[in-house]
């Protein structure tokens, strides 16, 4: 089975969190991917499309929290009016805020199970139907110096515009993506390139960080030189998912999955407290 079975699937349920504002946060995020692997994974739920908007958070990966002089860098996310969270799923160091799109797609593991690479290279597929009346190729490989990087890094002309990652929990997996959509790539790496520059400080670490280039990173609407908005990339999410399915519909969390969700929030709160060894952590986010 190819990339493209994934995205045709029977039926899409469709969250869209992507206009709740700055009072919606990034903890709430992780416990709605860990609620809704539950849920399709226990045959509760179709598969879930969900898409999410955070305004000037960093995301931090479980090795940026060992940088040898992490509160500096922190203190210095603080000082720009940025919250910090540690997420759940694999990475490093990102930037959201009201420009970045956020999709997850959550599906239930099969029996053979999925493969890693076939979540991810239904994500890119996704991506690039949602874009194919732009002539530009749309390239996943790893853009060194970007933040975050990785092999399935998305990429135009060589300037990274977004980043996949998965989480995989109780035979459901969410393959989540941020998408620069528009405003400054280059901003945003700055932001990322500060922290590391005073949470490292050129120390010699176990752990390779990336060095970051501001440069190499961009939003759809610099890239593709048009004014994009999140609500006409929302409309393109919707309408490519509508092609790929027999049906789509929009929904909330609903019986069962109100009590997972409660759980796993307050496991995300308490994860990042003791991660972060700061008892305000699950306040500044």
């Amino acid at each position: 089975m190819n990339a493209i079975s994934l995205l045709k699937q029977k039926e899409w349920r469709i969250i869209d969190q992507s206009s709740l504002g700055p009072l919606f946060g990034a903890l709430q995020s992780f416990a709605m991917d860990d609620t809704l692997c539950t849920s399709v994974g226990g045959a509760n739920s179709p598969s879930v499309a969900r898409s999410w908007v955070h305004h000037r958070t960093v995301v931090l990966g479980i090795q940026d929290t060992r940088l040898p002089f992490l509160q500096e860098g922190l203190d210095h996310l603080k000082s720009r009016g940025f919250r910090y969270i540690v997420r759940n799923s694999g990475g490093l160091a990102v930037v959201l805020d009201a420009g970045v799109l956020n999709i997850s797609l959550i599906f239930k593991d099969s029996d053979k199970g999925i493969d890693i690479n076939r979540g991810y290279d239904a994500m890119w597929e996704l991506i690039q139907h949602m874009f194919a009346d732009f002539p530009q190729t749309i390239e996943a490989k790893e853009i060194v110096g970007s933040y975050c990087p990785g092999s399935y890094d998305l990429s135009i002309n060589g300037k990274k515009f977004a980043g996949i990652s998965q989480r995989r929990l109780r035979n459901g997996v969410a393959v989540q993506i941020y998408l620069c959509v528009n405003g400054s790539g280059q901003e945003r790496a700055k932001v990322i390139k500060d922290f590391y520059d005073l949470a490292k400080k050129g120390e010699q670490t176990k752990f390779e960080y990336p060095l970051v280039e501001p440069e190499v990173m961009a939003s759809l609407s610099e890239l593709y030189g048009v004014e994009l908005s999140v609500p006409d990339v929302m409309l393109r999410f919707l309408n490519t998912l509508k092609g790929l399915s027999d049906n789509i519909y929009a929904s909330q969390l609903a019986g069962k999955e109100l009590d997972w969700y409660e759980g796993y929030y307050q496991r995300v709160i308490a994860r990042n407290e003791k991660v972060l060894d700061d008892e305000s952590a699950g306040s500044v986010i």
